[in-house]
């Protein structure tokens, strides 16, 4: 999506971010390139910003070849406040072309065949029509049946679908196709219920998800696994500048650690270092030549 983040006052930036592409940049950024590629699969418009939304995953070394382009439609738009650290957002999202992404099945069926790791989100099947929402999911399923990992983030943002009882369904259908579920626990005890970090791993893990990690605002975090459960509590707290993109930057650290060869407790590590450099500064996406 096109980003526009408060610089205070009337002062915007405009920016192109979005939850799923922000884990793809942090992704990249921790990745070898020597090793990895990193592609994003949406779909975009025909204007001048959704080809400026091309050329900038091009020139940071994200891949576009699965991108394609509606001449009906244009990229969606947020916009983003900050007020002491919290973020608040407005959205123009309604005619975005990535809410058909899934009408083009041959090749959706290709960057999934073409992938080792698939990543979506929440937001990904919210925007979604309830037809397409199946659709998505059952090449989902086909991916990982042929051996690829998928990767869910639950990201709950309750004002994008219909109503919970669908949002709670959906979610939970999707995480029964993924191997790694990356929760929040405040979005998930207060749609689901959960009173504990563990009560939200016992549930995505009895959907079928091999590897739960409960992120948790920055404090103490959750791993569940076959090898059972275990917190990570050695984290250092920290007071915000921005939260925008913190949970998306954590999932691209964490990957990037974990396909690198490290082990889960390691990655969860890897990960939360690099959100806790991103809520630092302003906006979802920091400098990849930044990132320590």
């Amino acid at each position: 999506m096109i980003e526009m983040s408060s610089l205070g006052g009337s002062e915007f930036h405009l920016g192109f971010a979005g939850d799923t592409l922000n884990t793809a940049w942090y992704a990249r950024a921790c990745l070898p390139v020597q090793d990895w590629d990193v592609s994003y699969f949406t779909r975009i418009g025909t204007d001048s910003f959704s080809a400026k939304m091309r050329d900038f995953l091009n020139r940071n070394g994200i891949g576009t070849d699965y991108i394609e382009e509606d001449a009906q439609r244009q990229a969606g738009l947020y916009l983003i406040e900050v007020e002491n650290g919290e973020r608040h957002f407005t959205y123009w999202r309604n005619q975005s072309a990535a809410r058909l992404l899934a009408v083009n099945q041959p090749l959706l069926a290709k960057a999934f065949s073409d992938a080792d790791i698939i990543y979506f989100s929440a937001i990904t099947l919210a925007i979604l029509c309830p037809e397409q929402r199946t659709v998505f999911i059952s090449h989902l399923r086909d991916a990982a049946r042929s051996g690829k990992t998928v990767v869910l983030d639950t990201n709950i943002r309750p004002r994008l679908w219909e109503n919970y009882d669908i949002l709670r369904e959906t979610i939970m259908q999707a995480a029964a196709v993924a191997q790694i579920v990356l929760p929040s626990f405040d979005d998930e005890a207060a749609m689901f219920g959960d009173r504990s970090l563990e009560d939200c791993a016992v549930r995505y893990r009895a959907a079928g998800a091999q590897v739960v990690v409960v992120k948790n605002g920055g404090g103490t975090m959750l791993i569940a696994d076959d090898n059972g459960t275990r917190q990570i509590t050695d984290i250092e707290p920290l007071i915000p500048v921005d939260t925008t993109g913190a949970g998306d930057s954590f999932n691209g650290g964490f990957l990037a650690a974990l396909l690198s060869g490290k082990d889960i407790e390691t990655a969860v590590k890897a990960g939360h270092a690099v959100a806790s450099q991103v809520v630092m500064q302003r906006g979802a996406l920091m400098p990849m030549g930044k990132l320590v």
